[in-house]
């Protein structure tokens, strides 16, 4: 039987949205993107990821930018390159559930603004969470890709990650990712894992994870060796640490073989040269912290991705409590257990990261929980592949547990965009604003009166100059 050839393997490049983030906590100005979209258009991509995630959060509270006039900029310059987005399932952007027309509209809105493919998952992969965002893709005529949290624990055999894929296409998403956001996955656990997925499904795999535990590349090459079919690659001034595997890199392991992406790699140095004074000035300015870059061994060992490992240090350095740093990652795999051993991924990681750093510096464990881990356990985040810890259900939520939730934590939300609007109407520029406000009211207020002060400076400066005023 002759031997099936291999597709040449497709790369989507991060650099725009999860390698700035995972590396300079998503401090990329729209302006510092858009001198190389053109060269980046030319390279042959499957697609640039460059929205979604933490990208719309940082740029109303930290650059004053909106997030969606950085989505039209940046579509009015790739006109030959898809372009994708992260999406939280139903809690989109930001971190709490929303109402199926909020996750609708936002949805809506995003592919008119000029997004292509939607990657869509849950921190519990509980799908329930991820159907109202994939059928409202499919009727934007979006590309939903739904991505599935890789973690380890016993309930994540290969027949759960076949099973879900399964269902994944039942429920009409155009691909899967595995999302390996800690970079756990080892290159042969991967091999075995693309395998398994390709026989169980016809859609397209693609595969995303974090260079963190030091195996990325490697997992990347057995993945496409085994058939993976697009992986995840970040421009080398912004690669490796907590970022991606460089681009570059991964294009070179392949040529002359039929993985062969067909990158020019001249191109790609073109592009490295114009991403690398940013990296010098993020170290040198203490943007770009040199820990993130090294190779972080404890994240096989205890599960724990770069952004959780570095909010849990920060919220022990406020305590004075450095000293506690080990106990505290000894907790969180025990925390985990407790609260049904969820993937570590946003916002689940936060949860279980606090809920550690509060157990070690009380003394006593859950002696105070916080009210995410209350939800949590109240069902509102969804489903748990394993149940509850009893003891703590007990612990913390006493008769409260009288009101756990069973259901789709979204079919209890009444619509709220109508609501929504009524509240910020005497902020309303666009009909975007009023998503960015659902997200984040607080933050988008803020940035709502910020874009009226420089309006109405821009307003007195254009009158001063009808006037014959020139400003010096």
């Amino acid at each position: 039987m002759a031997k099936k050839s291999k597709k040449p393997v497709k790369i989507t490049e991060t650099v725009l949205r999860d390698a700035h983030q995972s590396l300079i906590a998503t401090r990329m100005t729209t302006e510092q993107m858009l001198p190389i979209i053109d060269k980046m258009d030319k390279v042959g991509y499957n697609a640039v990821e460059c929205w979604g995630g933490a990208t719309f959060d940082a740029s109303l509270r930290f650059l004053k930018e909106d997030p969606w006039e950085r989505l039209r900029k940046l579509k009015a310059g790739f006109k030959n390159t898809k372009l994708q987005m992260l999406f939280r399932g139903q809690n989109i952007l930001g971190y709490r559930p929303y109402a199926d027309d909020v996750v609708e509209y936002f949805v809506q809105k995003s592919i008119a603004n000029g997004i292509d493919i939607i990657r869509i998952f849950d921190c519990l992969n509980d799908l329930r969470n991820l159907q109202t965002a994939v059928t409202a893709t499919n009727k934007e005529k979006g590309h939903a890709q739904v991505a599935l949290s890789y973690t380890l624990g016993d309930a994540y055999t290969l027949k759960y990650w076949t099973d879900m894929a399964k269902r994944i296409e039942e429920m009409g998403a155009n691909s899967i990712c595995i999302k390996d956001m800690a970079g756990l996955l080892t290159p042969y656990n991967a091999e075995e894992l693309v395998k398994s997925l390709k026989a169980a499904t016809s859609l397209p795999i693609e595969l995303h994870t974090h260079y963190t535990s030091g195996v990325a590349s490697m997992t990347y090459l057995k993945a496409v060796e085994a058939g993976c079919d697009i992986i995840d690659t970040a421009m080398s001034p912004f690669a490796l640490g907590t970022s991606q595997p460089a681009t570059e890199v991964m294009a070179e392991a392949f040529r002359g073989t039929e993985l062969d992406p067909g990158f020019d790699q001249m191109l790609l140095k073109e592009i490295a040269d114009y991403f690398r004074p940013m990296r010098e000035e993020a170290l040198k300015s203490g943007l770009m912290n040199p820990k993130v870059l090294g190779v972080d061994i404890q994240t096989l060992l205890y599960q724990v991705p770069g952004g959780m490992l570095s909010n849990m240090v920060s919220q022990l350095k406020e305590q004075n409590a450095e000293d506690k740093y080990m106990e505290v990652l000894e907790e969180i795999p025990r925390v985990r257990k407790d609260l049904g051993e969820p993937p570590l991924v946003t916002p689940s990681s936060q949860i279980v990261g606090t809920q550690a750093v509060f157990n070690v510096l009380m003394g006593e464990r859950y002696k105070v929980a916080t009210k995410e881990t209350k939800d949590v356990l109240l069902g509102k985040y969804g489903q748990t592949v394993k149940p509850f810890n009893k003891e703590v259900i007990d612990k913390v939520l006493g008769d409260e547990k009288k009101n756990a939730i069973t259901c789709r934590y979204a079919d209890l939300l009444e619509p709220e965009l109508d609501k929504i609007e009524a509240e910020m109407k005497q902020y309303k520029q666009q009909d975007e604003d009023v998503l960015s406000y659902a997200l984040f009211p607080q933050v988008a207020t803020e940035f709502f009166k910020y874009r009226e002060a420089q309006q109405t400076k821009v307003d007195a400066s254009i009158a001063d100059t009808k006037n014959g005023a020139y400003p010096v």
